[in-house]
Formats: structure tokens, C-alpha cells, sequence
């Protein structure tokens, strides 16, 4: 249960942020991108999308120290700081997404995507660094770990009293909701990769091929079984809204839901859901790519209303196999790839997450011309394309965060030109 004490004092802080929240939610431009995220995912010509994704601990640490918080306690805290990343954003780099009025009050389940297995990881004391992996699937009889059945049940009494809590909290200022999951990431491959082993997958994919669709083929039964479950216990929700869609845009769509869809019970088939093999790089060749990827996540996919795929595996020499996703409506790559290829491949048919090199805003130094340069050749080379642009997997800023306005400026500049 909660051991939340909302005092005065607290409470004061988030309706003051909340109220802030709300005001930038009200502001026409809101609806302005909204309609520019429906017809970019309607496979409209737009002109590029922007979104700076800002998400790892880190990074915030250097955009809003935690000595800036000012309630006591823990609950409100983590309030307090998602209120402030949405302000910060909007004050500081201004990019496509929506700002809403929504507070999002989860339902509360068992629901996991482990298969019942304990991930070995090695951690350095540092938050920041590498980590590695420690194989738990050591025999090839250790394969009955990957457990294909699970019962998802879902704690009500929790979901309702934390729904209490965040009412209580921000009153009518925004509106809090019960949202189920809303979408769904399979990266069956990159799952399996971490109990076996990355060198030792990568032979075995040679030396015991039949073993390893065996594996694949009981993660795949597992998550179909728990998404009937969640389906059949009306616990998902739309996400043709401000749903972030994984290493892309957002949801907006007035394809979804389907035609038949009653307005009370959410189905797969309503909802977005994105796969990726991010462990396959550019040595594991296309045919290897379907067969021990895509033909699993496509049954996992094709279920959907509409599917996502990639990450940042380099995709602009297998788009032949990923396009065998009969719903396939959005391909993110690499910040790697060979841009021109990836053009070409990617077409006018799919949505196109251009995501640059995170260094541009990283390194030691801080080069607007360059990255001006970096984008500009990128905008050219993807003149035909249906883009969005997604700078991502950021760190740090050197503790410069100008530099993520400035980036946002020259990338909106030049989105100007585009068309």
C-alpha cells in the first residue's frame, strides 16, 4: 500500500505546478500538433516532426537537480518532478509533442514480460556505465525456464487507492485517469540474448538453430497468452492519444480505434504496439533477421491495430523482410545508417524516425554549426520521405542545457524548409 502523507505544504507546490501544466495544456498550439501527429501518422506530407526525448535519469539531473524539489514527501516528490519536466520542456525546448491535462493513474498488475526468469546483470557502482549480462540459460535443458503460461491478475484496491491519491492531489486542476497498458514493446530475440549470452547466441543461431526457434517460440506463446488475458479482462486502453510510441512519435490517429470498436471494451486489434531486435546489427544478414526475429514478432504484431518497428538496430538493408508486417505503419533506425539507402527503402508508404547522433549535443563541446550541417544533410537526404525527427538517447549536455534549445532551433529552422 501507499505511505503517503500530503501535507500542506506539498499539496501547495503541485496545484501551483499543476496550474502551470494546465495553462500550457489549454493553449491552441496544443491542438495544432495534435493534428500534425494524426496526419504524419495518417502517412500525410508534413513537414518534419521534432521531439527531443529526455528521458534518462541522468540527463534530468543536469536539467532539474533534485535540489530543486521542494516537496517532502516521496510521493509528491515524484509528482512535483514529472510536473517540472513538462514545464521545463515546454519553456526550454519547445518541440511536436502535446502537452495535456492528463494525469495518468495506472492500473496496478502482476503483468511483467520476464517468462518468470531473473536477469543476471553485473552493475558498476556508478549509475552512469555499461552493464553486463550473466547467462542464465546455460543448458540447453535450461530452456524450460522461459515459462509460456502466467495468470495477470489486478490489484483493484491498489489502483483505487492510488487513484484517490492523485485526485486528492491536483483536485480539478488536471484530470487523472485510470489507464491500463496502452502499448506494447516484443523484442523476443533481444529478451532471449540476455539470459543466453550475446557471443554464445550468436553461435548458437549456427550450431543449434533448432533449439533456438524453440525458445523464441515459447516467449512468442507466452506473451500471445498474456495479451488475450489483458484483452479479455478489459484492462488496456487506447492509444490513439498522447501515447509515446516507443523510440518514435506519438499515437495520434483517427485510425484507431477500429470501426467496430464499442467505446467500452478496448481490443488488441484497437491499439499500437512496436517490435525490434536491436542485438541484430548489420552481421546478421537480412534472411537471418526474418527467421529468427521478424517471423516471431509479426504474429505478436499483426494483432495489432498498427505496428512500429526498430529501434536502433541499422534496418536500411532489411526493410525487404520488415516490410512483411502487413500493419506496418513506422520504421526507426539506427542513428548510423546509411541515410540515402534508408530513404529509398523506407519510401512514401511508412513513417520515417530519423533519430541523429546524441553525441551532437554530448560532446566535450558544444558545435551548433555542425550540428546544423548534420541535419541539413540529413533533411535532404530524406526529402521524400513522411519524417520525424527523434533526438534520444541523451545523457548528458555537459551540464549546458542551452544546447538542447539551441539543437531544437536549428532542427525547427530547417523543418521549415523542407516542403
Amino acid at each position: 500500500m501507499f505511505d503517503v502523507k500530503i501535507t500542506a505544504h506539498d499539496k501547495n507546490i503541485i496545484c501551483t505546478l499543476a496550474t502551470r501544466v494546465a495553462e500550457i495544456a489549454s493553449l491552441p498550439v496544443q491542438n495544432e500538433n495534435r493534428k500534425m501527429w494524426i496526419r504524419i501518422n495518417r502517412l500525410e506530407r508534413v513537414r518534419p516532426l521534432i521531439h527531443i526525448q529526455a528521458i534518462a535519469p541522468d540527463i534530468w539531473e543536469e536539467l532539474i537537480p533534485n535540489k530543486q524539489l521542494q516537496c517532502i514527501d516521496s510521493f509528491c516528490r515524484e509528482q512535483e518532478m514529472e510536473l517540472r519536466k513538462k514545464i521545463y520542456c515546454w519553456e526550454n525546448f519547445r518541440d511536436d509533442r502535446v502537452v495535456d491535462d492528463i494525469v495518468v493513474c495506472p492500473i496496478i498488475s502482476n503483468y511483467n514480460t520476464g517468462c518468470g526468469i531473473e536477469i543476471g546483470i553485473l552493475k558498476p557502482k556508478d549509475n552512469i556505465g555499461a552493464h553486463a549480462f550473466l547467462p542464465v540459460i546455460v543448458e540447453e535443458r535450461d530452456i524450460e525456464k522461459i515459462q509460456t503460461k502466467s495468470e495477470i491478475y489486478v490489484d483493484w484496491k491498489e489502483t483505487n487507492t492510488l487513484f484517490e491519491l492523485l485526485y486528492n492531489l491536483y483536485g480539478d486542476i488536471l484530470k487523472v485517469e485510470k489507464r491500463g497498458f496502452d502499448f506494447f514493446n516484443f523484442a523476443p530475440m533481444d529478451m532471449f540474448i540476455r539470459w543466453r549470452g550475446i557471443e554464445q547466441m550468436f553461435m548458437d543461431l549456427l550450431d543449434r538453430p533448432k533449439w533456438v526457434h524453440e525458445g523464441l517460440e515459447r516467449i512468442t506463446t507466452r506473451y500471445l497468452g498474456e495479451l488475450e488475458q489483458l484483452e479479455k479482462m478489459n484492462v488496456l486502453s487506447l492509444s490513439n492519444g498522447n501515447t509515446r510510441l516507443g523510440s518514435g512519435g506519438y499515437g495520434w490517429t483517427d485510425q484507431l480505434p477500429q470501426k467496430d470498436f464499442d467505446g467500452a471494451h478496448v481490443r488488441i486489434k484497437d491499439m499500437w504496439a512496436r517490435a525490434a531486435t536491436q542485438i541484430f546489427t548489420e552481421i546478421i544478414s537480412p534472411e537471418m533477421h526474418y527467421e529468427f526475429a521478424i517471423q516471431y514478432e509479426k504474429r505478436l504484431l499483426e494483432r495489432f491495430g498498427l505496428s512500429c518497428y526498430g529501434c536502433c538496430e541499422p534496418l536500411h538493408k532489411k526493410m525487404s523482410v520488415v516490410r512483411k508486417i502487413r500493419n506496418l505503419r513506422r520504421v526507426s533506425m539506427s542513428p548510423w545508417v546509411d541515410i540515402e539507402v534508408a530513404s529509398r527503402e523506407v519510401g512514401r508508404d511508412l513513417v520515417y524516425t530519423h533519430k541523429p547522433n546524441p553525441a551532437i549535443v554530448s560532446m566535450e563541446q558544444w558545435h551548433p554549426d555542425l550540428a546544423r550541417e548534420k541535419l541539413k544533410d540529413a533533411f535532404e537526404k530524406t526529402r521524400n520521405n513522411i519524417l520525424e525527427v527523434n533526438l534520444q538517447d541523451i545523457h548528458t549536455v555537459r551540464n549546458e542545457p542551452n544546447r538542447l534549445t539551441e539543437w531544437r532551433n536549428i532542427a525547427f529552422e530547417l523543418a521549415e524548409e523542407y516542403i
